[in-house]
């Protein structure tokens, strides 16, 4: 009798609810391996997830194997039960979810190997050999002879300015015999290197407080740090990783987007004497799986990354870190719609480690779990070295007149500081030149023949853009409907703002930061240096400027139009404003002059900001969460929403209803279902959305319900009209 296992249990990609059973013919795979097997017609690359001694599919139907892809475990077995468990909390295709967490050439079933690059190491005869009698005939070759001898073995980082063929120099001197060109590995890691001459920014009380908390936090220990804007939580944080490392563990570092991820990493890795990999969506699948690696094998002692980085496998685990965890980046919103904030808090637990969320202003389900003693709650009240928060003021725009959304008050402001040498930041959340355009004799405005939305006018691309579903058309000559040709454009957006700014201060260098003026690879980068570097004086931009970025010379900071979010349909959008507000304010007066934070409103009595203004983030927060505690709202509740939508307007209500239906069938107590309602914004790309909200009072009775629910959905004749997506925790509800 034979304990050979005959099957492999394999997730693979597809809308599949559980792994599927393979007949074992050959060589067993390991668990957590990869495997090509047989779909359908398809080959495809899974992932295997248990090995059994028997399947429940009759042997005759039971395919086998094609190829095992992985000699070991790709996955270690931790880091594969953390992806199953979170694709069950999110009622997610296993398979789906395990292709979220690989990188890309893992997933099409590239080899697990790190890239391998080229190095030129002296030889003897390179050491012997006489540089002057060279240099006469081949000077080039000289120069890099000598290098080489200097050096012993060099590689393309050395020559990352190099005018001339130095690579055909090189090669010249293999020919030689000066020397060889050999391949190595190279997982791409950042070597930091703290200088002994550095000097260390001194811990303020509380700062100090916050170290010695994380530092003494033994196995699972969840920590928020509330610090205010400019408080020094970056500082708490090196601090906490060296300790990390001093012990020989890895650290984790997670932050919500890819224009974060520069000024973090130069700050690392002069102050961290580790080596760094880097994980986001902007770097070339080749760098992203070498990280990966780097990170598995434990050759990586720092991992910074966006998002998908909370499934990093590592080798020695010792500390995660979130920054700005109120992010609303920080949740998918398509696919696999997992949270990083709270994975990160179920993998430190999962890892018995100590797990630090930071913010300026937490999240309320973060603050809800620090009161409840979940998370030990450390405060920042002051900013570092000293600075002082910044001044608001309120300018009340009401009977005022504004040139293109600048007042003349503003205008002077920013003048002021300017004259004193500083630097101003204008934020406006909105791109283009204006939020539509309007025929000024008939009424006509310019909306998207695909979604219920307004196209934005785009002046310097003389393009209409639907920034939902990315259609893009002319600006017509003449109005469509009754020919005039007095079209105006309706509103401001940051482009409009730019030229008014341009304007009134044209001799002042002004740099505008967003998604249109940053779509060139490294032009964000480089812009955010022109600022630092004092080149460009007046900052103008979208929240791509609000998070994180520390901006010393900053002394005013103007947002230009608060409105936006005062009144939005999602019960989060206040949260939202109040958060963004506060983030973009604290850009001011980081350094040792004062700033000041002008706020451009319709609306000065408005609730949200007069408390914001006169009581701080901590007040408007605890507020906050006594209006979702009487009104049963997240995080005293727990919601999942069914998504429907589909080319034809009644077809997803109708899988919504029955949806709905077979919710109840359940019997599942505890759990109300409010819709099927539109989707506020109904028409999106083309399709029509609506969506069925699923809410109850105890987390346990809302996933005894999806878990005996969700994965029947596509068994209803009706979900074969239309696309379907369950998200549990919805960050957003539009």
């Amino acid at each position: 009798m034979s304990n050979r296992p005959a099957v492999a249990r394999v997730a693979v990609p597809g809308p599949l609810p559980a792994p599927l059973d393979y007949r074992v013919t050959g060589p067993v795979p390991a668990t957590g391996a990869r495997v090509r097997v047989p779909l359908g017609r398809r080959q495809v690359v899974g992932v295997v997830t248990a090995l059994a001694d028997v399947s429940d599919v009759p042997a005759n139907r039971l395919r086998g194997l094609t190829d095992i892809l992985d000699d070991q475990a790709l996955l270690p077995a931790e880091l594969l039960d953390f992806v199953l468990w979170a694709a069950g909390y999110y009622h997610y295709a296993p398979g789906e979810a395990l292709a979220t967490a690989l990188p890309a050439g893992l997933r099409q079933g590239r080899a697990a190997a790190t890239s391998r690059k080229t190095v030129w190491r002296i030889t003897e005869s390179g050491r012997a050999a006489q540089v002057d009698a060279l240099a006469r005939r081949a000077p080039r070759q000289a120069a890099l002879l000598t290098r080489l001898q200097a050096l012993g073995t060099v590689s393309a980082a050395h020559f990352p300015d190099a005018d001339g063929d130095w690579r055909g120099g090189l090669t010249r001197l293999v020919e030689k015999g000066f020397a060889e060109a050999l391949g190595v590995d190279d997982p791409g890691l950042i070597q930091g290197e703290r200088r002994a001459d550095t000097r260390l920014p001194l811990l303020n009380e509380a700062q100090a407080a916050a170290v010695a908390a994380i530092h003494d936090a033994r196995g699972f220990t969840p920590l928020l740090v509330e610090g205010v804007t400019g408080s020094g939580k970056t500082e708490v944080y090196l601090h906490a990783i060296e300790r990390a490392l001093a012990h020989g563990t890895q650290v984790l570092v997670i932050v919500p987007e890819i224009g974060l991820t520069p000024q973090l990493l130069d700050r690392f890795a002069r102050r961290l004497a580790a080596r760094i990999a880097v994980l986001h969506s902007g770097l070339a699948a080749a760098e992203r799986l070498d990280g990966w690696l780097a990170a598995r094998d434990g050759l990586a002692d720092v991992v910074i990354g966006t998002r998908s980085a909370v499934f990093t496998p590592l080798a020695r685990p010792g500390l995660i870190v979130v920054d700005e965890e109120h992010d609303a980046s920080l949740k998918q919103q398509d696919g696999f719609r997992y949270s990083a904030r709270d994975l990160a808090v179920v993998r430190a637990q999962r890892l018995d480690v100590p797990v630090v969320l930071g913010s300026a202003t937490p999240s309320l389900e973060s603050l809800h779990n620090a009161r409840r003693g979940r998370y030990r709650h450390l405060h920042l009240p002051q900013r570092a070295g000293g600075a002082a928060m910044p001044r608001f003021h309120l300018l009340d725009l009401r009977g005022r007149p504004l040139q293109d959304g600048l007042s003349s008050a503003l205008i002077e402001r920013v003048r002021a500081h300017l004259d004193d040498g500083g630097q101003a930041l204008l934020f406006l959340n909105r791109r283009g030149f204006a939020p539509t355009l309007l025929c000024h004799e008939c009424g006509w405005l310019a909306e998207c023949d695909r979604c219920d939305a307004r196209l934005t006018y785009h002046r310097h691309r003389r393009r209409l853009h639907c920034h939902h579903c990315d259609h893009e058309r002319p600006i017509p000559r003449q109005c469509p409907d009754c020919g005039s040709l007095d079209l105006r454009p309706v509103g401001q957006g940051t482009e409009r703002v730019g030229e008014a700014v341009q304007a009134a201060f044209p001799d002042t260098p002004m740099v505008r930061i967003d998604r249109d003026s940053t779509r060139r690879k490294g032009a964000f980068e480089a812009q955010m240096a022109a600022a630092l570097r004092g080149d460009a004086r007046i900052l103008l931009g979208t929240q791509m400027l609000a998070k994180g970025h520390h901006l010393p010379d900053v002394t005013l900071v103007a947002i230009v139009d608060a409105d936006q979010g005062l009144f939005g349909a999602d019960f989060r959008a206040p949260e939202r404003l109040a958060q963004l507000i506060v983030q973009v304010a604290g850009r001011a007066g980081r350094a040792e002059r004062p700033g000041e934070v002008v706020i451009q409103t319709h609306h000065p009595e408005h609730p949200l900001l007069q408390v914001l203004i006169h009581a701080g983030y901590r007040r408007f927060a605890e507020d906050a969460l006594l209006e979702r505690e009487a009104a049963g709202l997240p995080p005293f509740s727990a919601m999942a929403l069914l998504r429907a939508e589909a080319v034809d307007a009644t077809a997803p209500r109708a899988f919504l209803e029955r949806a709905r239906e077979q919710a109840v069938e359940t019997g599942v107590n505890g759990v109300h279902l409010l819709g099927p309602i539109p989707a506020p914004m109904e028409r999106r790309a083309g399709r029509y959305r609506a969506q069925l909200l699923l809410q109850a009072a105890r987390r346990a009775d809302l996933q005894t319900l999806l878990g005996r629910w969700a994965s029947r959905l596509g068994s209803l004749r009706e979900s074969r009209r239309v696309r379907w997506a369950l998200d549990v925790d919805p960050a957003e509800m539009l």
